[in-house]
């Protein structure tokens, strides 16, 4: 805004300048020809009369005026020229020079017009008049003329010569007053100024023809001008008003921006051309924020705060930014002005309605840019991890395959990814808020040390990655590896404490045919080489990769096992320990491969967890486990089926819906289906696993804690989820006739699933002295190779069937004849006089 204002002090200086040239010019002229009416004969009194006459019609012409606002200067558009002429041909060019001048400055003090534009107004008519005399002395036709009607044609010269001196002392005068440019002056109206001065001219022939008649007749010359004049008005209003509805319509669809910069901008410049402002101002009051915007038309001079606005011209008409609907005004719009301007009515109106679409186009721009601001934090949101602010794992796959794809035109690509060891032990010790504040340091210091470069990524709990996708070279990737795990090293201040965070990280480089899903893969192989090495970090290598080629190649097998329907389902019974008799089955999966024979889970179920075709394999199990149930249950063996479940099925909101979909489908009841779970489940902790088991729970599936007592977190598990089973896993089953530990497990179990009203069931029982064993202990259920194998579907049917010992759906016989005494021993009634002991107290 300071180079304005020096601007406008510059444009000011050469205004006056040239006001002041014009003026000495017109002043000297002015004082030749007063030297020449002294020296010169005195005039008769009938020159005197054509002197007086031609004042007078100076003055009149100069009174008949349009006015035309420019911003804040008026230009008023005589027909003083027309009397010039005409002085020109009935009197001396020193006579006319003089009654022009005289004429002139009496009007100018009467209408009380400012000095300077008074002196400049006078200047420009006497020098009019001179270039039209100077034209007339060349064509040889000096005044005053005996026939003027028959020069006409050195007239005509003598009145372009006004006309063209006129324009050029008014435009570049006005231009500078206006600060606007002397083209857009020139086209302003350019037909009807050669209308006007070609009447003007008419009016000048016609005065001289009457003159030579009859000078009474000079009577009709003031109504011809008057209605020429009103024409000429009419015209140039009606021009005005069809140019100022253009201009806002124009104005108005310009504003339909869904940019606010692109629509204050635009308001500025479009506003000051509709309302020929010298500024204009828009400030705006959104969300609390105070903005204002200033232009002139052609350029932007402030957009800030208005706090930090220079001042502007004190001349302003202001209306108010209404808000939507009654609601708070949202900002101002102001007009300003160099002067006093007083707005038309039809400017007025024309005012309030552009403030209107501007309201409109600011609340839309608002809202626009509110969406677009929380599109992108949605899209941040869902790249980026909450608590850290790096990319999450959705992120980093898609900079990776993007990477993947442009490999060799920007660089090698590399993927590290890093585990924090014994991190957990900040969480138990320090509480998950100080686990937090360590994760956010390591972020940062992982960002730091990787650059802007790489992409930095976590992945979730104490996991992250380092995308690197410009190397110059595969082989820099450990370079950079070793430079950014050294700063996870440096201890971590915490409350005055100093916490040291040790780092595992495995290193994968890109090779041809590789993908984003694989590079992870084969860092997360590394990474667990390194831990297991106890290096800092290790770069994959094939021969150390459990998950070999086949694996691979199974992965890309698994869709037309599914569409083939590969998968086939051996159920496994669980039999009453007491009794043999068959209370449950369980599904265990089977994978018939066409090259490679039938595949256990253990050979294909890493596989399925890392594709996409986890829910189709868990449907098709599930179906296949449903119906050999309810051919079981039409055979008359009414009994219940357990069905594994990965860990990441339990990941999927959907999951608890599949499985109801199944069972309704075919009216199994769901008491009747066991969903087995993992007792390792990490990710139990996580709510969207509460929430899928309490909905499936709710819906009265049973659910299993499977291998319980090999984790580290037996109770704490067992108390997030709702269960209704525990299954000892076998190598207690195997080892507790010889290991009092694995024997006193089994027995805590039992005591434990007693107490909390859970079935227990022993898997892994070979043989009679272990089924023995477990009902000393007080195991109710159990499976094994000792009431059988897994069988398909049927068999499993036909030995139900066949039963045993002539008793169908039995597999064993029973360990007490029906009716029989028994001596329970006495480990058995410790716990049955204890547990009978609580319930009488």
């Amino acid at each position: 805004m300071v180079r304005a204002k020096t601007h406008d002090d510059a444009t000011d200086r050469r205004l006056k300048l040239l006001v002041g040239l014009v003026v000495v010019v017109a002043s000297a002229a002015v004082l030749l020809a007063l030297w020449r009416a002294v020296t010169g004969p005195r005039p008769s009194w009938g020159q005197l009369g054509t002197q007086f006459a031609l004042i007078f019609l100076v003055a009149a012409g100069r009174t008949a005026t349009v006015r035309v606002r420019i911003r804040a200067t008026t230009q008023s558009i005589s027909w003083a020229d027309s009397a010039a002429l005409v002085g020109l041909a009935v009197a001396p060019l020193h006579s006319v020079v003089l009654c022009v001048a005289a004429g002139l400055a009496l009007t100018e003090v009467a209408l009380r017009v400012a000095r300077i534009k008074s002196a400049f107004n006078s200047a420009k008519g006497v020098l009019e008049v001179v270039a039209g005399g100077a034209a007339l002395a060349v064509l040889g036709s000096t005044g005053p003329l005996d026939h003027p009607l028959d020069v006409l044609g050195a007239l005509a010269a003598a009145y372009v010569a006004v006309a063209v001196v006129n324009k050029a002392l008014i435009v570049p005068v006005l231009a500078l007053d206006t600060r606007t440019r002397i083209r857009d002056r020139l086209r302003a109206h350019w037909d009807l100024q050669l209308v006007e001065l070609g009447a003007r001219f008419g009016v000048a022939v016609l005065t001289l023809a009457i003159l030579d008649v009859n000078i009474w007749l000079l009577i009709a010359i003031p109504p011809l001008v008057l209605s020429l004049h009103s024409w000429h008005a009419a015209r140039l209003r009606g021009r005005a008003e069809r140019t100022a509805w253009q201009q806002l319509a124009a104005a108005t669809d310009a504003l339909n921006a869904v940019d606010l910069d692109a629509v204050l901008h635009t308001a500025t410049e479009s506003a000051s051309r509709l309302f020929s402002a010298d500024y204009v101002e828009v400030e705006i009051w959104l969300d609390e924020h105070r903005r204002l915007v200033r232009g002139d038309g052609e350029r932007i001079l402030f957009d800030g705060s208005p706090d930090e606005a220079p001042p502007g011209p004190e001349t302003a008409t202001s209306i108010p930014l209404e808000g939507y609907n009654g609601g708070p005004n949202i900002g101002v719009l102001r007009l300003r002005f160099r002067g006093v301007v007083t707005l038309s009515e039809r400017e007025n109106y024309t005012l309030h309605t552009f403030a209107s679409a501007l309201c409109t186009a600011v609340r839309n721009a608002s809202a626009y840019s509110e969406l677009a601001r929380l599109a992108d934090q949605h899209a941040h949101e869902a790249a980026h991890d909450p608590l850290t602010g790096l990319a999450n794992r959705r992120k980093l796959m898609e900079e990776g395959s993007t990477a993947l794809d442009e490999r060799g035109n920007r660089g090698e690509v590399a993927l590290m990814l890093i585990d924090l060891n014994h991190f957990k032990e900040v969480n138990d010790t320090l509480g998950h808020n100080a686990g937090d504040r360590v994760l956010v340091e390591i972020a940062t210091r992982l960002r730091t040390a990787a650059g802007p470069d790489a992409l930095v990524a976590r992945l979730g709990g104490d996991e992250f990655a380092v995308l690197f996708n410009a190397l110059p070279a595969p082989a820099l990737a450990t370079h950079r590896a070793d430079a950014i795990l050294a700063p996870l090293h440096e201890p971590i201040e915490l409350d005055g404490m100093r916490i040291s965070v040790e780092a595992s990280a495995g290193i994968s480089t890109a090779a041809a045919a590789l993908d984003m899903g694989e590079l992870l893969r084969r860092a997360d192989v590394a990474m667990y080489q390194a831990k297991r090495s106890s290096q800092r970090f290790a770069a994959y290598s094939p021969s150390r990769d459990t998950a070999n080629l086949g694996q691979l190649a199974l992965g890309g097998d698994l869709a037309q096992a599914v569409a083939e329907h590969q998968f086939t389902v051996n159920f496994q019974p669980i039999v009453n320990i007491a009794t043999g008799t068959v209370i449950a089955a369980e599904a265990l999966a089977r994978w018939r491969h066409p090259d490679r024979g039938e595949l256990d889970p253990r050979q294909f179920l890493h596989a399925v967890e890392r594709s996409g075709k986890l829910a189709a394999f868990a449907e098709a199990v599930l179906d296949q486990a449903v119906e050999a149930a309810c051919d079981w249950a039409d055979a008359g063996f009414d009994i219940a089926v357990a069905v594994n479940v990965s860990p990441r099925s339990l990941l999927d909101r959907s999951f608890p819906g599949m499985v109801l979909d199944r069972l309704a489908a075919r009216g199994f009841a769901p008491e009747r289906l066991v969903l087995e779970l993992t007792e390792t489940l990490t990710i139990s902790q996580l709510e969207v696993v509460d929430q899928v088991l309490g909905e499936l729970r709710d819906a009265g599936v049973c659910l299993a804690l499977d291998d319980f007592g090999t984790g580290y977190s037996s109770l704490s598990v067992l108390s997030r989820i709702p269960v209704h089973e525990l299954k000892i896993d076998r190598t207690f089953v195997a080892k507790m006739q010889t290991s009092s530990q694995a024997a006193a497990v089994v027995r805590s179990t039992v005591d434990l699933g007693r107490s909390l009203g859970l079935t227990v069931v022993a898997e892994g029982v070979e043989s009679e002295s272990e089924r023995l064993r477990l009902w000393e202990l007080g195991c109710v259920a159990g499976q094994g190779h000792l009431f059988a194998r897994p069988l398909p579907a049927d068999r499993l049917l036909a030995a139900l069937q066949r039963g045993c010992g002539g008793h169908p759906g039995t597999l064993a016989p029973a360990l007490h004849e029906e009716g029989s005494v028994i001596r329970l021993p006495a480990q058995r009634r410790a716990g049955v006089r204890a547990r009978e002991g609580r319930q009488a107290r």
